[in-house]
């Protein structure tokens, strides 16, 4: 023995809970070791799954839980919440004679395609909307003070209904924030066994129905999104893990789970974030700077955008059937995963999702009891699956109890099994295709000029197919897809993000106004960064949310404070990003400053991984197996273990792995990278 005093190990963990499965992505920084596992989820007690996965990494991996030094997670507790409709029974304290702010909304129909779309039902019933005597102009004037009986009334009346909890959301509280804090202490007063929220505190922005509707959603969800973050902290200190949990926020930064029991709001696509923010990290490895990212789970397809590098955000993404005002990675989604179920509508036609079979019982080749036919049980019967386990060795694939699923309606439809399940595909394939070109339309890219990053158990095995009909020719599948998710919460940086009204017209006497503006969000912000522990220099982001004169609806433009103090840079970043967006300028119109915006984030170190020696060499296959491409064709397949830096292969082909399986196409040419990235060059 040398006499050298050999590191510790510590363990960094992130974890990300889907529908069907929970993942893991474990690091090790001594040895840079990286391991990872899917564990099955269990809808009836929410994160118990947990303790399963960290039992089978200390097994497999020779996990020590007094070793985890980070660990990071993301859940769909509360998005789930809101879909189901399962949250808690609220009621909304407002403005005596504006009960119906929540019912008016925006006056437009969800869908202006369609006669037969109808807006969805309030996650706050109207018997629950109580209109107090209180009132505040515009310019932050009280006209009329609260009344502190008639709004212990109010608190009164919505307990003997059965509120759980109550909002407040007052008339131009995003000025003044005092009456709605004197209100919430006099509904505490009168019921404190009642939580109580005011839009203000959630999120103080102009416009009542955005500020309104922001604050119920982290009502909604705040009693089972607290009592699951309690639990899970629970169940971390009874392992021995010393490590604070922190969570994954529908902005793509981090906070902690204190954090989190009262900013529900924040954390709802805390899970579809960290996948683009995983694949972000990973795209810059790979020396990617334009890409889509496909993340297929259980029960629906994610799509974002990374441009020249940046992950791009949004302000008014949707949450189940509704809006979500905050700061939040731009995701489209639809509802076709692995487990969506197809079925024959009343007219005949072969239909995939939204209905998906989840993780119990799941597709029928899971041979958990599902009977009906998946998207998964389409890709066994046509041969891409049923060669090895599945999920880490958790899932055995019957292929029969597939081929039995499917042919129920290919005898409905009479075709052969084959071409029954080969039309599942085409048919998901084709829903994820609308999506995306819709979300490119938008954004105003060329598809042509972006590389497809499919991840998450369903993404690597249908990504091939939508990139060929997108016209795109590159495809890059990481080293471990079924994990990204769980492996951006390892990559991600604290963020918190802040907003301040302004509403003024951009000119002289309007800067010293904001210079004050942006020195208050950003103490608020390093003091938030503080209290989630960073201690080093943040890095602090200015924007603001402009417009022309006579516009309804404005742009955000990202700033720097260099420019506060004067107009003109100011002016020309908002022609300049409004001609981007719209290809239309006015230099010489009128702009107004609607909001101020701040992220405040907190870097940390990145994990480090392994890199490969590439050495280019032809992979040599495991074996072959049949697999339908409009006939029967022998295909070979490779094992991902076996696949170094620099190895190359043409498609058709199969690549099994643990955590999922990626479906080559044919005419398809593969490259391994030295980080272990496959790149699909497709054929035309």
């Amino acid at each position: 023995m040398d006499g050298t005093t050999q590191p510790k190990p510590d363990w960094k963990i992130g974890v990300d809970i889907g529908g069907t499965f929970m993942d893991f992505c474990a690091l090790e920084t001594v040895s840079g070791r990286v391991a990872s596992l899917k564990v099955l989820t269990t809808p009836d007690d929410p994160g118990a799954e947990l303790l399963d996965g960290m039992r089978l990494l200390a097994e497999r991996e020779g996990l020590d839980p007094e070793a985890v030094t980070r660990f990071v997670h993301g859940t769909t507790v509360g998005i789930n919440t809101i879909i189901q409709r399962k949250g808690a029974k609220l009621a909304l304290v407002t403005n005596a004679g504006f009960e119906d702010v929540i019912e008016l909304a925006r006056l437009r129909m969800p869908d202006m395609y369609s006669l037969f779309c109808h807006r969805p039902d309030p996650l706050v019933s109207r018997d629950m909307v109580f209109g107090v005597p209180v009132r505040m102009r515009a310019d932050g004037s009280e006209t009329l003070a609260p009344d502190a009986g008639a709004v212990a009334d109010a608190a009164r009346q919505a307990k003997a209904a059965g509120a759980d909890g109550v909002i407040v959301a007052l008339l131009h509280s995003w000025r003044d924030t005092t009456q709605e804090a004197a209100v919430k202490a006099m509904i505490e007063a009168a019921t404190p066994e009642m939580f109580v929220f005011t839009s203000s505190e959630v999120w103080p922005v102009i416009r009542e129905y955005e500020r309104t509707s922001t604050a119920i959603l982290n009502g909604y969800v705040h009693p089972r999104v607290a009592g699951y973050l309690t639990a899970l902290e629970s169940r971390l200190e009874a392992q021995g893990v010393p490590a604070k949990a922190m969570l994954t926020r529908s902005n793509g930064g981090l906070m902690s789970a204190g954090q989190g029991r009262r900013d529900c709001v924040s954390m709802l696509l805390s899970g579809t974030a960290s996948g683009v923010i995983g694949a972000s990290w990973l795209a810059r490895q790979a020396g990617e700077a334009r890409v889509l990212t496909l993340d297929i789970g259980g029960t629906s397809a994610d799509f974002a955008l990374i441009v020249d590098g940046e992950v791009q955000y949004g302000t008014d993404e949707q949450v189940g059937e509704f809006p979500l005002h905050i700061p939040s990675v731009s995701v489209s989604s639809i509802g076709i995963g692995g487990g969506s179920i197809a079925t024959l509508d009343a007219q005949g036609v072969l239909r995939v999702g939204p209905e998906s079979a989840g993780s119990n019982p799941g597709p029928a080749c899971y041979a958990r009891g599902g009977t009906r036919a998946t998207v998964t049980d389409a890709l066994a019967v046509c041969g891409w699956l049923g060669h090895s386990d599945m999920a880490y060795g958790q899932l055995k694939m019957d292929v029969g109890l597939a081929q039995k699923a499917v042919g129920t309606i290919a005898d409905q439809l009479g075709r052969s099994i084959e071409e029954t399940a080969q039309a599942i595909l085409d048919i998901a394939v084709s829903e994820m295709f609308v999506e995306v070109e819709k979300m490119c339309s938008r954004a105003g890219v060329d598809l042509r000029d972006f590389a497809l990053m499919p991840f998450g158990g369903g993404g690597p095995m249908l990504g091939a197919f939508l990139a060929h009909e997108l016209g795109m020719a590159r495809v890059i599948a990481p080293r471990r897809p079924g994990v990204v998710s769980a492996l951006g919460g390892l990559v991600a940086d604290l963020r918190g993000d802040f907003i301040r009204t302004v509403y003024a017209p951009l000119a002289d006497e309007t800067l010293p106004q904001l210079r004050a503006e942006f020195d208050a969000l950003a103490e608020e912000g390093r003091d938030w960064l503080t209290a989630q522990g960073f201690k080093g220099t943040p890095d602090l982001r200015l924007s603001a949310d402009m417009r022309y004169a006579g516009q309804s609806f404005e742009i955000e433009v990202s700033l720097s404070p260099d420019w506060l103090d004067a107009t003109d840079e100011i002016a020309a970043a908002f022609h300049e990003t409004h001609k981007r967006i719209y290809d239309f300028e006015d230099p010489d119109g009128k702009v107004e400053l609607v909001n101020l915006r701040l992220s405040a984030l907190g870097g940390g170190p990145k994990p480090e991984f392994p890199v490969s020696r590439a050495a280019e060499a032809e992979a040599k296959a495991v074996r072959h197996v049949p697999v339908w491409v409009g006939d029967w064709c022998d295909v070979p397949i490779y094992d991902r273990e076996d696949l170094g830096g620099g190895a190359a292969f043409d498609g058709p082909a199969i690549v099994a792995q643990e955590d999922t399986t990626f479906v080559v196409p044919a005419g398809a040419r593969a490259q391994v990278d030295a980080h272990l990235n496959i790149h699909l060059i497709l054929a035309e």
